[in-house]
């Protein structure tokens, strides 16, 4: 059974805006998805207390990020690099185009 919050004119609005054309059963098969999706977030919104835990940036306690130093080396030199290209326009590769 579809919910008062999701219709199917919305899902055939969305799909319309996206591109995507939706058979009936497409779109009854999303109906079926946000009602699953809605059921969910009403459980976790009945969890004691939710609005106070801190979002997580991680999903391990302990993720550290280790960072190397810079270290500045000598770049390869542009002509030598361009050497190996075919076609070049100035200091830039030139490739087919692909769209029309």
């Amino acid at each position: 059974m579809a919910s008062e919050k999701f219709t199917k004119e919305m899902v055939n609005d969305y799909a319309d805006k996206l591109l995507i054309g939706l058979t009936e059963e497409e779109n009854q098969m999303v109906l079926d998805e946000f009602e699953i999706i809605d059921a969910n977030i009403d459980l976790i919104n009945e969890i004691p207390n939710i609005e106070k835990v801190e979002p997580m940036t991680h999903a391990l306690d302990n993720f550290e990020c280790d960072f190397r130093e810079d270290v500045v080396e000598e770049s390869v030199p542009i002509d030598e690099l361009l050497a190996n290209c075919d076609e070049t326009d100035g200091d830039e590769v030139e490739v087919p185009r692909m769209v029309g």
